[in-house]
């Protein structure tokens, strides 16, 4: 796709923004906004029917179709979600679509309970294996119930214009991306939203580690079993019994097969059968959607938040396969400064202690999202080429640190230069200079720490059950004081550096045990003497504060595959290989850019015995859990570094 600009977004954004209001004749009627978008105007202007459509083996989802009363021709957008499409019955929600825009622009919007869900038929199977080739009626997946519910809408909706979009965040965001393969014809524009990807990256495991708070606290609800078709949550929210998070997971939970053995007790069938396979065997792999990613010729639209604690992977891997396979399709990629669904959900000024100069998310529903869908559903909005596609840039990425919109046309950007910060001795971090020396093996540089999984270093200062969204931009402070987080740091900045891409720790590092995880972060620290930094939040300043920028984790024993653990051989410097994931970040005059290193990071991530055991969720016992002395290496034969991407 060649390089298009936001001049015209821009322009409009100007153009929308408050100004004087003008003088109205009294009795004129005054044209409805989106904030008096609400239940009661939904069910003025817009009339709701619940059906349920047969798919090709026989199996009805649960659709409800809410049709504007306006007249002429509209199109539809649709979500399909295992979250509920509630309120059911003759009530109305209180928004429509993906923003109330929509629904003042007469959308037909579409919700529908995927199958196994709420009050669809079917058996519900967690991130739908796609079916390749399918040669009997029987082989549905996701794309195929998606294609039977649009030829169905299309031929019973009265007032279509016969194009569909799909939208959808998160578990929804699979679906939108799923149902693209060997689409419906009317099928003409889709935007996943935080997709799902591949659970062995996304949400529940990170290269291997376990994300166990977020798993936990989710999967014992929302795993609960449906034996039939119901307008009610089945079972209820898990009791903690505390408020704190790491005290519950180490203490009350301690080894894995306690969760099993004493709270779900066999009721949770995902549970079950994560705990079966601890490798990405064949049950992950054909939950992976990404090779299967072909024939998409809708256009795309995919959305991220920088700061995702969820589905940070998805975006990312879903844009590169769509654009990999699919040459010459409509596809854009965009990554806020947003949490999971933040773009939705929140103003996007903040997260945590970090701001970001003001709202992001209404720009980018107003002048990004809104545009996308109007111009491919109802042929609306600006073809400045001519070449039948939106005027959007290829890639429209939040630069944090300079907090500003950037375009690309291509992600990762093509004019950055790759350059490696290596760890020195007295924690210093340098670029591009490789450690020197002629030091002997058993003599080489390292630095070393003792890492006790019963004493594990906490995820945050605060108390928290589940995974805090705003980790991702936490103060690492209180990390940097501990003596098991190996902390690197460069000289202040000269002048501003924008690190672009992709990042990848090469790590050298050794165990006297047989096991390790291996944490790395990217900070921001800002220096001490901010006389002009505001107060940001709860009196926090930033003078001193070490934002976390990306972090990332790895279980050791899968660092060659994924499918075939192996333990370390003690003592032995081995080679791990840590994709961070991307950024786009700049760091201003004065700051510092820290690597911290660690291998425990509770209870975001479940305790790594460090002894040896098969299967964690089932053989790890109280005595499995032991200390063990890691080394990280900085010495010229075993040299560790951060790849990184500098924007020129």
């Amino acid at each position: 796709m060649p390089l298009k600009t936001l001049f015209a977004l821009t322009v409009l954004l100007s153009l929308s923004s408050p100004s004087q209001s003008t003088a109205q004749p009294v009795g004129t009627p005054q044209p409805t906004t989106a904030a008096q978008v609400n239940t009661q105007w939904l069910a003025e202007n817009y009339t709701k029917q619940e059906v349920m459509i047969p798919m090709r083996d026989g199996v009805e989802l649960f659709t409800s179709i809410y049709t504007p009363k306006a007249a002429g021709s509209h199109p539809i957008i649709m979500k399909r979600t295992p979250y509920s499409c509630r309120p059911y019955g003759e009530a109305f929600p209180s928004r429509l679509g993906p923003s109330p825009e929509f629904a003042l622009d007469s959308y037909i919007v579409v919700h529908q309970d995927v199958r196994g869900c709420w009050m669809s038929e079917g058996e519900f199977v967690n991130m739908t294996p796609h079916v390749p080739r399918k040669t009997s009626p029987s082989h549905i997946d996701e794309s195929t119930d998606c294609y039977d519910t649009i030829e169905w809408l299309i031929n019973n909706v009265e007032n279509n214009n016969g194009n569909v979009g799909l939208w959808g965040i998160s578990y929804p965001g699979f679906y939108a991306t799923s149902s693209m393969i060997n689409h419906h014809p009317a099928l003409k524009a889709s935007s996943p939203q935080a997709p799902i990807a591949d659970w062995w990256y996304d949400d529940f495991h990170h290269h291997g580690a376990f994300f166990l708070p977020h798993t936990f606290g989710f999967i014992s609800r929302f795993g609960l079993p449906r034996p039939e078709p119901t307008t009610t949550r089945p079972g209820r929210s898990f009791e903690f019994g505390t408020p704190d998070g790491y005290d519950f997971y180490l203490n009350k939970i301690g080894p894995l097969k306690t969760a099993e053995e004493k709270f779900l007790k066999g009721e949770v069938e995902f549970w079950t059968q994560a705990a079966a396979h601890p490798n990405r065997d064949e049950f992950w792999q054909k939950r992976d959607i990404l090779p299967h990613l072909y024939n998409v010729a809708p256009a795309v639209l995919t959305v991220g938040g920088w700061f995702d604690a969820e589905d940070l992977y998805g975006p990312l891997n879903i844009y590169r396969s769509i654009e990999a396979k699919n040459p010459g399709i409509f596809n854009v990629l965009v990554m806020g400064p947003w949490v999971h669904g933040g773009w939705a959900r929140s103003a996007g000024d903040r997260i945590g202690n970090a701001h970001f100069g003001g709202p992001t998310s209404p720009w980018y529903r107003d002048m990004i999202q809104k545009p996308f869908f109007d111009f491919y559903l109802r042929g609306i909005g600006d073809d400045a080429d001519g070449d039948g596609e939106i005027d959007l840039a290829e890639a429209i990425v939040f630069e944090t640190g300079a907090n500003r919109w950037q375009t690309f046309d291509q992600w990762p950007p093509a004019n950055t230069r790759e350059r490696n910060l290596y760890l020195h001795d007295n924690g210093a971090l340098r670029f591009d200079e490789r450690p020197v020396g002629t030091m002997t093996r058993a003599a080489e540089a390292h630095d070393a720490f003792i890492s006790d999984p019963n004493k594990p270093v906490p995820l945050t200062q605060e108390i928290a059950l589940g995974m805090p969204r705003a980790y991702m931009t936490d103060d690492q402070r209180f990390a940097s004081r501990r003596p098991d987080v190996l902390t690197y740091q460069t000289e202040a900045l000269d002048e501003a550096m924008t690190l672009a891409g992709p990042l990848t720790a090469e790590l050298w590092v050794s165990t006297d045990q047989a096991d390790a995880d291996w944490v790395v972060k990217l900070i921001d620290v800002h220096p001490d003497d901010h006389e002009d930094y505001p107060e940001i939040a709860d009196g926090h300043r930033t003078a001193g504060y070490e934002m976390m920028v990306r972090s990332e984790v790895i279980r050791g024993r899968f660092r060659n595959d994924p499918e075939h653990p192996e333990p370390f051989v003690a003592n032995q410097p081995t080679l791990v290989r840590l994709p961070l994931q991307d950024v786009l970040h700049t760091f201003k005059p004065g700051h510092k850019i820290m690597i911290q290193i660690q291998s425990t990071w509770f209870p975001l991530v479940d305790r790594n015995p460090q002894s040896w055991v098969d299967n964690i969720f089932s053989d790890a016992d109280e005595e499995d859990f032991v200390k063990a002395t890691h080394r990280v290496y900085r010495s010229p034969q075993h040299p560790t570094r951060i790849v990184i991407g500098v924007l020129n």
